[in-house]
C-alpha cells in the first residue's frame, strides 16, 4: 500500500468565501459586519487596559458559542445519517481556540473521516476528488433544503448559514498518521493532520501561561485591519516559530516582538508544524505579493514601536491612538 494511501481503520484548508444572508447573529455585544466595532469597545486610559479590551473584543459570545456547538453537532449527524463516518470532528480555528469576531466572518470546519470505500470509488474515477465532494454536497442538501448557499470548493463544502459558515471537509485516514483530503482543484489526495495542529497550539498556549492564543487573535485582529491579506493559519504558524521559547511579558511588547522577528520570516518558508502540509506560506507565491507581506509586517511594527515610545513618555492618548492604526476598531479608543 502507498505511504499516502488511505487504511481502513475505525493543512490549512483552502475555503471558499461566501456572503452570508445577513450579518445579524443573536442579540449580543459582539461586532457584526456592517456595524461598528465603536458601540462595543468603549474607551481606555492605559495601554494595559485598552489591550485587555482588544482581547475582549476578539472573543465570540457564550450564547454564539453554543449556536456553532448546536450547528455543527446538527451538520454531523446529518453526515453520519447519510455516510459511512468512521469519526467526525472540529478542526480549524475554532478548534485550536483562535477564532475571531465578528462570527459572521467566521466558518466553522468539520473533518468527517469515511470508509476507505469511498476512496476506491472516487479515487481516478466518478469524478475523482470533485466527485467526493459533489457526494458530500448531495447528503447536506437532502436536509439543508432551504439554505441560502451549499457550494464545492476545492477542498471542502461550505454550507452558508445565515449567521457563519460552515466547512465540510471528507477525509480518510493516512498510513502512517493523519488524513488525507480531497483537492478538487489539483485532483489530488492532500495530507494533513488538523489534530495535531490543535494539539501543537494548546502546547503552546500552556508553555505561555495562556497568554498564546490570545495574542494570536490580536493578530488575526490586525490581519483583518489590513484587508485579510495573510491566510489566518500563516499567521498563527508564524507565532508559534516566532514565539518559541520567548517570553511574553506583556502584549504590547509581544505584538512588537511578532513584527519585528516576522517581517524577516514571512517571506521565507514556513513548514506545517504537523510536518504534512509543506510551506503554508506558499500563497504569497510572486514577487509583488512578498513585498507587500513584508510591507504590511515593517508598517506594523513601526507603529508597534512608535506606540511603546508613546507610552514609556507618557503619552497615553498618543500611544493608544497610536495602536489603533494597527487593530482598527477592534481596540478601544482613548477616553
Amino acid at each position: 500500500m502507498p505511504q499516502w494511501a488511505p487504511m481502513s481503520s475505525n493543512a490549512p484548508i483552502a475555503v471558499l468565501t461566501c456572503r452570508v444572508a445577513s450579518f445579524s447573529t443573536t442579540k449580543s455585544n459582539v461586532p457584526v459586519a456592517g456595524r461598528s466595532l465603536r458601540k462595543k469597545i468603549n474607551m481606555a486610559t492605559t495601554v494595559k487596559q485598552a489591550f485587555q479590551k482588544l482581547k475582549e473584543n476578539l472573543e465570540i459570545t457564550g450564547l454564539q458559542e453554543e449556536t456553532v456547538a448546536t450547528r455543527q453537532k446538527s451538520v454531523r449527524e446529518v453526515l453520519d445519517a447519510g455516510l459511512t463516518v468512521k469519526e467526525s470532528f472540529l478542526t480549524g480555528s475554532y478548534a485550536r481556540s483562535t477564532m475571531i469576531a465578528p462570527l459572521s466572518d467566521a466558518d466553522v470546519d468539520i473533518f468527517a473521516v469515511l470508509d476507505v470505500s469511498y476512496y476506491h470509488n472516487y479515487n481516478g474515477q466518478n469524478g475523482g476528488q470533485a466527485g467526493l465532494l459533489d457526494l458530500v454536497k448531495r447528503t447536506l442538501r437532502k436536509t439543508y433544503t432551504k439554505t441560502p448557499d451549499i457550494s464545492r470548493n476545492g477542498q471542502a463544502v461550505t454550507i452558508c448559514f445565515d449567521d457563519f459558515r460552515v466547512d465540510v471537509v471528507p477525509a480518510f485516514y493516512r498510513q502512517g498518521g493523519g488524513f488525507l483530503i480531497p483537492n478538487s482543484i489539483r485532483q489530488v489526495w492532500l495530507s494533513t493532520d488538523p489534530k495535531k495542529h490543535v494539539t501543537i497550539m494548546n502546547e503552546s498556549n500552556s508553555k505561555h501561561n495562556e497568554d498564546m492564543v490570545p495574542l494570536v487573535k490580536m493578530i488575526k485582529g490586525w490581519n483583518k485591519n489590513v484587508g485579510s491579506f495573510f491566510m489566518s493559519f500563516h499567521l498563527e504558524v508564524l507565532a508559534l516559530s516566532v514565539l518559541n521559547n520567548v517570553t511574553i511579558s506583556s502584549f504590547p511588547s509581544a505584538v512588537r516582538f511578532y513584527f519585528d522577528k516576522g517581517k524577516d520570516l514571512i517571506n521565507k518558508q514556513n513548514i506545517d508544524p504537523a510536518g504534512l502540509g509543506g510551506d503554508v506560506g506558499a500563497y504569497l507565491n510572486t514577487k509583488e505579493k512578498i513585498q507587500e507581506a513584508v510591507d504590511k509586517f515593517q508598517l506594523a511594527y513601526e507603529r508597534s514601536i512608535k506606540a511603546e515610545e508613546y507610552e514609556s513618555r507618557g503619552y497615553i492618548q498618543e500611544a493608544i491612538e497610536t495602536w489603533r492604526k494597527v487593530f482598527g476598531d477592534y481596540f478601544p479608543a482613548y477616553g
